[in-house]
């Protein structure tokens, strides 16, 4: 099956499929909704219903324009021009999944942002064993570490519980998308009152609408801080501090793994939890798959790569297809 690496995305030009380009395209496969992989107005997009949902939300315009949207549901299969294509979960964020391609005796596996760990909101990655995988490298080092969902979980709680009973208020930093409903999950089960901001906020009622609940959580508005958590995206760290001086700032992200995001972001505590795979997880997905041939596009792809060709895979980075966009972790 040929594969064509471009910086507009990858296409598979034998079934005339991109894969989540950056323009609009005449078919489209969207492995999730961040705005990095779904993006452009296309003439058939193809993903899984919340993607699909989200993606309207964020890309307003492809509401309106005259597209075709073809839901693929975890597990199920679409026949495209003499190829099955077969949509597996891939544990990034709600909705989030990779794509099985088999054409031609082939079985090929585009992954986008994935991790093998349970998520702390989400379906657990389930993929099997491939001639050809393409997959992400955005945290593809040794020195990357994450938390699994538990043990994150109970990072948020105290962490959160013991800025309370210091008389300060927890701040939780993170994406808008993804990482900020699934901080909002854990304290709002956890019984802590908890303000969010509307960045995130807007697409709770869509978390909620495939299981996940949030019981008595508040909207963000000034004022309201003192004796509550308070989930803000990690953007808002520094215009926030000023706000009061009895603010606790926590960060949880895959590159919390490095103490200069301290400073980088502005807080005071950090929790490595990601959406992403760390660097064991992705030589276990590797491993787990099984392929013949390895392309890495994105993050350490080289690194990742050097990595994998001393464990015996014809592993190769792809940088013409990385994409301009900063990626949303």
């Amino acid at each position: 099956m040929r594969v064509e690496f471009t910086s507009q995305g990858i296409y598979l030009p034998e079934i005339d499929l991109w894969l989540d380009p950056q323009e609009g395209q005449a078919w489209a496969w969207i492995s999730h909704a961040h705005s990095d992989h779904a993006r452009g107005v296309h003439g058939h997009v193809i993903g899984t219903p919340a993607s699909l949902e989200i993606y309207r939300l964020r890309w307003p315009v492809s509401a309106q324009a005259p597209q075709a949207s073809l839901p693929l549901s975890y597990g199920s299969t679409l026949e495209l021009r003499g190829a099955r294509l077969t949509c597996l979960p891939a544990a990034h964020i709600l909705g989030s999944a990779a794509l099985l391609v088999e054409y031609g005796g082939e079985r090929l596996i585009y992954t986008g942002d994935i991790k093998l760990r349970l998520p702390l909101c989400g379906a657990e990655t389930a993929l099997p064993c491939c001639d050809r995988l393409i997959i992400e490298s955005t945290f593809g080092l040794p020195l990357f570490h994450f938390l699994d969902a538990d043990a994150a979980q109970r990072q948020i709680l105290d962490a959160a519980r013991e800025a309370l009973e210091q008389g300060l208020t927890p701040v939780f930093a993170g994406y808008p998308l993804g990482r900020g409903q699934e901080i909002a999950h854990v304290l709002t089960q956890g019984g802590i009152p908890t303000v969010v901001h509307g960045q995130i906020a807007r697409f709770i009622p869509l978390y909620e609408q495939y299981g996940f609940q949030f019981p008595g959580w508040e909207r963000y508005r000034a004022g309201l801080l003192e004796g509550r958590a308070v989930v803000i995206p990690s953007s808002f760290c520094r215009s926030l501090e000023a706000a009061s001086d009895r603010l606790h700032f926590i960060y949880v992200s895959g590159w919390a793994a490095l103490e200069r995001s301290r400073t980088r972001v502005g807080v005071q505590e950090l929790i490595p939890y990601s959406d992403h795979a760390d660097y064991e997880e992705l030589l276990k997905l590797v491993e787990l798959m099984s392929p013949a041939q390895v392309d890495i596009v994105h993050g350490y792809s080289e690194e990742l790569a050097r990595m994998l060709r001393r464990h015996g895979y014809n592993a190769v980075a792809r940088p013409q297809a990385m994409r301009a966009a900063a990626a949303e972790e």
